[in-house]
């Protein structure tokens, strides 16, 4: 999960941070990279993605990461933010994207793990396993609506924790088999 405290501009410094392509990059995990990153003191402006060629405009402008994001990778196939791709669309999506990225760490929007607890422990192992360095999955009842939108409505309480839940175990099992 990849969470963020703070306001846009607070703690904000240009230049922007960049990330060493090399050797070294190769050698270490999306999700270190990402921790590497929120370590450092001030904020990581992370424009949207939502192919391969805008994953690879955004690590060749000097950002230091990138989020895939559902709204944009839905409009590129012509369609709106609402969970009319699948689990398989986008996780296919997710895959080209970090494919195509050198050092640069890549979230991605994991919508509402695409069901109950059981879909979103699949998407958060299927999205590490992607190469994805972190996961946004929301809260809201299905069929969702696009986070910009008005009249979203979320799940209760109960449910929101168990998808917390199997999402938190499918990352300690997807770290514990990679080093992650």
């Amino acid at each position: 999960f990849f969470h963020t405290a703070g306001r846009l501009g607070q703690g904000c410094s240009l230049p922007l941070l960049r990330i060493a392509v090399g050797p070294h990059a190769a050698m270490s995990s999306a999700p270190a990279r990402l921790r590497s990153l929120l370590a450092r003191p001030g904020c990581h402006l992370m424009p949207c993605c939502f192919d391969p060629l805008s994953a690879r405009l955004v690590e060749a402008s000097g950002f230091p990461v990138t989020f895939a994001s559902g709204f944009s990778v839905a409009a590129a196939h012509g369609l709106p933010d609402t969970g009319l791709l699948s689990y398989g669309e986008m996780e296919h999506a997710m895959r080209r994207i970090t494919g195509s990225l050198k050092a640069v760490p890549c979230i991605g929007d994991g919508d509402t793990g695409y069901g109950n607890a059981v879909n979103a422990k699949r998407t958060v192992a299927g999205y590490a396993r992607a190469g994805l360095a972190g996961i946004m999955i929301e809260d809201q009842v299905s069929p969702k609506r696009c986070g910009h939108t008005q009249g979203k409505a979320v799940v209760d309480r109960a449910a929101a924790t168990a998808r917390v839940r199997a999402a938190v175990d499918a990352a300690r099992e997807t770290a514990g088999s990679a080093d992650d």
